[in-house]
């Protein structure tokens, strides 16, 4: 049974809750792999659209940090295969062959915006904030740049990764990676609604629909993620990189080298 998200299947759709409230439900190496799990899982099980959320306050505070020091992981090969992890559930997410949908009632920030934001729909309450703030801890924010670039362009990439500023809801619509903007109150009842239309559709067309997508951009992204991989690998054997982890555990501002 997993421990770090829950699966619920009805009426043709599979929705997947993040449950690690108490971490606000950031990503462990466990998590990763179970996310990759449930989503190809979904398939098999002929369900026909995913939902995403999160339980408690936040939908996904991206990689949980104190996992990743305490699993004491220092060689090339550990980065590697962390990063060709992550490679695969931001991968196995866009190229799913039935549509997915995030519903986003909180914070979604680093990979767990990626989560939210690569989803065919995001659909998210006012207050939702969002960012890519791994510059500020020495690291970089490889692999959701190859999604993210392909969603808003070169320009609005670098305005959001460059700088790691948290952006809302609102601002996040305007760019064009939030459908749309709902009341939190009636936040899952749209999730449903849209769910049930795209269930009304064909499924085969769906997915072809999907697949033609995906191929069409399959050169571009195949290059762009292994040059990511190497980047993040990279990245986690600098200095900055240490410095800034160290920082963030220690709740000061880092000192760069």
């Amino acid at each position: 049974m997993s421990s770090t998200i829950s699966i619920a299947d009805d009426a043709g759709t599979r929705t997947i809750t993040l449950n690690r409230p108490e971490r606000r439900n950031a990503m462990t190496l466990e998590m990763q792999d179970e996310l990759i799990a449930a989503l190809e899982g979904a398939v098999t099980n002929r369900c026909r659209v995913v939902v995403l959320r999160g339980a408690g306050e936040a939908f996904c505070s991206g990689l949980d940090l104190q996992a990743l020091h305490n699993a004491g992981t220092e060689s090339a090969r550990d980065y590697r295969a962390d990063a060709e992890r992550v490679a695969r559930l931001f991968r196995t997410l866009y190229e799913l062959p039935v549509p997915t949908i995030a519903a986003v009632h909180g914070a979604a920030i680093a990979g767990g915006a990626g989560l939210a934001l690569f989803c065919d729909f995001t659909l998210a309450v006012p207050a939702a904030k969002f960012g890519f703030p791994e510059v500020r801890i020495g690291f970089i924010p490889a692999l959701v740049s190859v999604f993210l670039a392909l969603q808003i362009g070169d320009k609005r990439t670098r305005d959001l990764l460059l700088t790691g500023r948290h952006f809302d809801a609102a601002e996040a619509h305007r760019l064009g990676i939030l459908n749309e903007i709902v009341a939190p109150e009636a936040l899952m009842e749209r999730a449903k609604a849209l769910s049930q239309t795209l269930v009304a559709n064909s499924p085969e067309s769906l997915a072809a629909t999907k697949l033609l997508m995906a191929t069409q951009r399959k050169p571009w992204i195949d290059s762009a993620i292994a040059l990511a991989i190497e980047a993040s690998v990279r990245a986690r054997e600098t200095e900055d990189f240490r410095e800034g982890l160290a920082a963030y555990l220690e709740k000061r501002k880092p000192v760069w080298s």
